[in-house]
């Protein structure tokens, strides 16, 4: 439910972005007239293969990747898809575009969208709630074999959801997607007045060049996130994507600088438990 509730807090799509997406889904056979308004939401079976993911076939077709750009691939029930269709989903994330190349021809997709993804602790979905899970060692490592390092590293958010009481079940809904559409559009455009100029439009889309130029960190802040890189917590590329989800923590509370709490809540982000786990690049 909360993943297809994200494209109902996102920024409306520019003429270009609307441009680019209705050309993607005529070629694809998807749209017949008129601008595409609405941002995409793809949220493909787990049986589907690496091309129809991220494109191919003869000749060359767009994967759902290309299909969700601009808006959100939602992939549930992560841990069943096969290891080799989300391996192929690690060069579009990084670069936001593939290159498919059949015979003679070179066909590059943009690919550049927000990928979610939610998948249960172990195979039955009962891990850590009393004495329900039936799962041997075996299962869980076969489980979790699934969900390759470098893939997850590429996530900027790795959060457990822990399972709601009743009470929380019954009470009343704490914000609504009017308001928290007007936390993103105020944070999109303090990003948007900080990288004029660039090509990148967001945080999300910052490299690690505009990322040195543009995130300050308090000095207690730059101390934390060296503990966390020395102690082996990050790897190179977690560290960068810690510094933008950080600099979208600071856009999101109204303060340009990056402070020690905006640091240790995107710290917080990226751990992994035994919880249902939601993720989100």
């Amino acid at each position: 439910m909360l993943a297809r509730r994200i494209p109902s807090i996102l920024p409306a799509m520019s003429r270009t972005e609307a441009i680019e997406v209705t050309r993607i889904h005529s070629i694809a056979g998807l749209h017949a007239s008129g601008l595409v308004q609405a941002r995409p939401f793809r949220a493909p079976h787990h049986t589907i293969s690496p091309s129809g993911l991220v494109g191919g076939g003869a000749p060359p077709r767009p994967g759902e990747a290309t299909l969700a750009n601009h808006g959100v691939l939602f992939l549930d029930e992560l841990a069943e898809f096969q290891r080799s269709t989300l391996d192929a989903l690690r060069q579009p994330l990084e670069d936001g575009c593939v290159t498919i190349v059949r015979g003679q021809r070179a066909l590059v997709f943009p690919t550049r969208f927000m990928l979610v993804a939610a998948t249960n602790p172990c195979p039955c979905g009962f891990a850590g709630v009393g004495d329900r899970c039936r799962c041997g060692e075996a299962d869980l490592r076969r489980h979790s074999r699934r969900l390759s390092g470098p893939l997850l590293d590429r996530m900027d958010l790795l959060i457990n959801v822990e399972r709601p009481t009743e009470q929380e079940l019954r009470g009343p809904a704490q914000t609504s997607s009017a308001r928290a559409r007007e936390r993103v559009a105020h944070a999109r455009e303090r990003q948007r007045f900080r990288l004029a100029g660039c090509a990148a439009r967001c945080n999300g889309e910052m490299d690690a060049r505009v990322v040195r130029r543009h995130v300050t960190l308090e000095e207690a802040a730059e101390r934390a996130l060296a503990r966390a890189y020395t102690v082996g917590a990050l790897s190179a590329r977690g560290r960068h994507r810690v510094l933008r989800v950080a600099q979208t923590i600071a856009d999101l509370a109204g303060h340009g600088r990056v402070t020690h709490a905006d640091l240790l809540t995107a710290l917080s982000l990226r751990q992994r438990g035994d919880a249902d786990a939601t993720l989100a690049a």
